[in-house]
């Protein structure tokens, strides 16, 4: 079992923010990658992918201009569900495992050569199909346990880590590199309190990297050291600061010991005027602040669902107001606020320990969607509103 600590000095102190800031957001990626959803860096470009429904092609990033400078498509493939991305120093893996009803028994890894990739915008691919040893329900219930979007190389297995909808955690499990048909073994569990939607780890240092999002698109890095078979999460595990508002955070890759890459998917609401365009960010390991330190000893309070968050924070603003009402259905002690316009960018923020006010001025934000961002012990909730 875990606990999380959260150290509030950090998350949100602005000066300190503000002179170690770490996570870059250097821009909005193009239409044609919207859906991005896995992400490595090979040659000096980044590399990603769509998910479910689009085309089965890969897209070459260049990391300044942002642009698609190349296409390679994978010709004997079909994009059923991409989720994520792996290399290693022979292969480039791609996970077709998206699977939030539970219902596949199509699940597979294609596996591309390096060597082919390089010299031709034209590819074919070797599948590593796969099933789960403990998955015995296939029927259509609903969001399950049985996604997954996370897919890094470990020796020689591929390890999946499946994005479960109702326990709110993660598992690991293993399929060995080489095609053919396998069941994956289940290799270890985690109750990380989030969707985890990308992994990557760095040979160069033995570091795994974990991103993801809470059902209000809070955004989450996790860095785990020691990773092994048999013992995926670690002792050594980290929650790392992101400030940058929400963000349906999808992929994560190295580019050196050091720096990593960290990219988001387009997300709209049509129930409300919301959209959350797709970014591609970066940080630095040497200047990254820790946020939260995560020990196994511990049992943890799960985040709410989605249901009960919506219930927690209620916002109402008047026509022609200045004041956004807000209403805190919950017991637990507030450490602060923050309001974040589409970008991410903070835009106001208050420290103010216990049940702050019922109301916040708003008058100096110009007409645009915002949203603003309450944090509890150890968790945050989000709500959009509107600046007319």
């Amino acid at each position: 079992m875990i606990k999380i600590v959260v150290s509030y000095y950090f998350l949100f102190l602005p000066v300190l923010l503000s002179a170690q800031q770490s996570i870059q957001t250097i821009g909005e990626l193009p239409a044609g990658v919207s859906e991005t959803s896995g992400l490595i860096f090979y040659n000096d470009r980044l590399i990603t992918h769509n998910d479910s429904g689009n085309e089965a092609k890969l897209f070459e990033i260049d990391t300044t201009s942002l642009q698609v400078v190349r296409e390679v498509v994978v010709s004997n493939a079909q994009n059923v569900d991409w989720e994520d991305m792996a290399q290693d120093e022979f292969y480039i893996y791609i996970g077709d495992f998206g699977n939030n009803l539970g219902i596949r028994r199509d699940l597979t890894v294609y596996r591309i050569s390096k060597e082919e990739y390089t010299v031709s915008d034209r590819v074919s691919a070797e599948a590593i199909s796969f099933e789960y040893e403990d998955q015995e329900d296939f029927s259509n219930n609903g969001n399950s346990d049985w996604d997954a979007e996370a897919l890094f190389v470990l020796g020689d297995e591929l390890v999946i880590l499946t994005k479960q909808w109702l326990a709110y955690g993660t598992s690991a499990y293993g399929i060995p590199k080489t095609p053919g048909e396998y069941i994956a073994r289940k290799l270890d569990e985690f109750p990380i309190n989030g969707l985890v939607t990308g992994a990557t780890l760095n040979p160069n240092i033995s570091e795994l990297y974990l991103t993801g999002h809470s059902f209000t698109l809070n955004p989450f890095v996790v860095r785990i050291k020691g990773v092994a078979h048999g013992a995926i999460f670690t002792t050594e595990m980290e929650r790392l600061n992101l400030d940058i508002g929400p963000a349906q955070m999808e992929g994560i890759t190295y580019m050196d010991n050091d720096s990593y890459f960290l990219s988001s998917e387009v997300f709209s609401r049509t129930d409300s005027p919301i959209t959350l365009e797709s970014r591609l960010f970066s940080f630095n390991t040497m200047s990254m602040e820790t946020g939260e330190e995560i020990s196994m000893d511990d049992p943890i309070d799960s985040e709410d669902s989605p249901e009960e968050l919506l219930e927690e924070l209620l916002l109402f603003k008047r026509f022609g107001s200045d004041m956004l009402q807000y209403r805190l259905a919950t017991t637990e002690s507030v450490y602060g606020y923050a309001i974040f316009d589409t970008s991410g960018r903070r835009v106001q923020h208050k420290i103010r320990p216990g049940v702050p006010e019922s109301t916040i001025d708003v008058s100096t934000l110009k007409s645009a969607i915002y949203y603003l961002t309450f944090y509890f012990g150890n968790k945050s909730s989000t709500k959009p509103f509107v600046c007319p």
